[in-house]
């Protein structure tokens, strides 16, 4: 028989401060802790470990949370939310209302505001972010107590900014493709017409050249039969699949050759000419004729709100921009990432757009000109989605309008 002297050597010793998964729970004996457990310095440190996990994984998630207590102070706030509201981190932030926190989005305080007037919070809902442009998704919770009081509320969000603009690319498709059919048919029974119009005033303008005011009248009529052509050739080219050539260009003397080419199309009068672009820049993957069609248009437009008298400058820098995807393939990430790209500006000193027609500039058949298509920028800013690029447009009346486009690098020169 084995003495209890060896029975006492053969156990285990104890560790000097035991561990437990449980939650010491006094009203709970049945739970069967052991003694140790229900010490006031074992449950400090199941908290402060509870409480340091809790912030390592609310600080990892790629969400942007955000969570308020009854009285409107901010409890909790991840880096993903201040970047996703462009709002620099600030750790005084905890403890602050949440509407001051967040002043410069008045559209989020009141979304949580409502948390604390409704009973059931909207779940999978989208909002444009007014100040900013950006589109989120977010779910709002409600914090119950032990009670089941309502103690806080929690904001669950995502930026949702580039799948919007995929969907939106997606929806600009299909509606092309339906137009695509009825516009080459509307073409050709369009341009038979024009194209004889054109040729018999011709004709006609030969036989009456002794009388200076047919002369005028069919030089009118010409012009106009060429107008007419000009747009059902532009509407052809806007419902035409975007098919490009990329190579690697540089942008350098894409932009010079623009210039020489809204030159000859544009009346430039005294308008200065100042085109800024460094040695430097990196290249990008992209059809080079297409881009200079781009930067022509610009141009174009430019020297037309000019009217004859102005400035307008070209510059060329790099930049950053968020993607979801660093690389296609193998390589792609499923967190967004800052993708390098190439920032051109095409700035005049003009009379501006009006405010309310600014959404505007970059829908089909829309044009503040006398004469003109409205296709132009449309036709814009189809070549640069297809260069998986964007194009903003900032203005305001007596101010002056810059267009900015920003165009990823080629892959190879991320890691130069």
């Amino acid at each position: 028989m084995t003495s209890p002297t060896k029975l006492a050597s053969a156990r285990p010793s104890a560790p000097a401060e035991p561990v437990s998964t449980f939650s010491p729970t006094p009203d709970r004996p049945e739970e069967g802790l052991l003694a140790s457990d229900k010490s006031p310095r074992a449950r400090r440190r199941q908290v402060t470990v509870g409480d340091r996990f809790f912030r390592d994984m609310v600080a990892s998630m790629r969400n942007g949370v955000l969570a308020v207590t009854r009285d409107g102070g901010v409890a909790v706030m991840n880096d993903e939310a201040y970047r996703i509201f462009g709002l620099a981190p600030d750790a005084d932030d905890i403890g602050r209302p949440y509407a001051d926190v967040l002043r410069v989005h008045p559209d989020m305080v009141r979304v949580i505001a409502s948390a604390f007037e409704l009973s059931h919070l909207p779940n999978r809902v989208e909002l444009r972010l007014k100040s900013t442009g950006r589109v989120i998704g977010y779910t709002l919770a409600h914090i119950r107590d032990e009670a089941g009081e309502v103690a806080g509320a929690a904001l669950f969000f995502k930026d949702l900014t580039r799948v919007e603009q995929l969907e939106e690319r997606e929806r600009l498709r299909d509606r092309l493709a339906a137009l695509g059919e009825m516009a080459a048919a509307m073409a050709h029974e369009l341009k038979n017409p024009l194209a004889g119009i054109e040729v018999m005033a011709g004709l006609l303008r030969r036989k009456v050249s002794d009388s200076p005011d047919a002369q005028s009248i069919i030089n009118d009529i010409i012009n106009e039969a060429k107008m007419a052509n000009s747009t059902v050739v532009e509407m052809l080219e806007y419902v035409r699949p975007v098919r490009l050539e990329r190579g690697r260009t540089g942008l350098g003397p894409v932009l010079q050759t623009a210039v020489s080419m809204a030159e000859s199309k544009a009346q430039r009068g005294e308008v200065r000419m100042e085109v800024s672009v460094p040695d430097d820049l990196p290249p990008i993957q992209g059809d080079e004729h297409q881009l200079c069609q781009v930067f022509t248009n610009l141009v174009i437009n430019a020297f037309e709100a000019l009217g004859g008298t102005g400035r307008v400058r070209i510059s060329a820098t790099t930049g950053l921009m968020e993607g979801e995807h660093a690389l296609q393939g193998a390589l792609a990430a499923e967190a967004p990432v800052h993708v390098p790209t190439v920032v051109i500006q095409v700035a005049d000193d003009g009379p501006g757009i009006p405010p309310e027609l600014t959404d505007r500039v970059f829908n089909a058949f829309f044009t503040t000109k006398a004469q003109g298509s409205g296709l132009g920028l449309a036709i814009v800013r189809k070549i640069i989605d297809a260069h998986d690029g964007r194009i903003d447009v900032t203005t305001a009346p007596g101010q002056g309008t810059t267009f900015t486009v920003t165009l990823p690098v080629c892959a190879e020169e991320w890691f130069q």
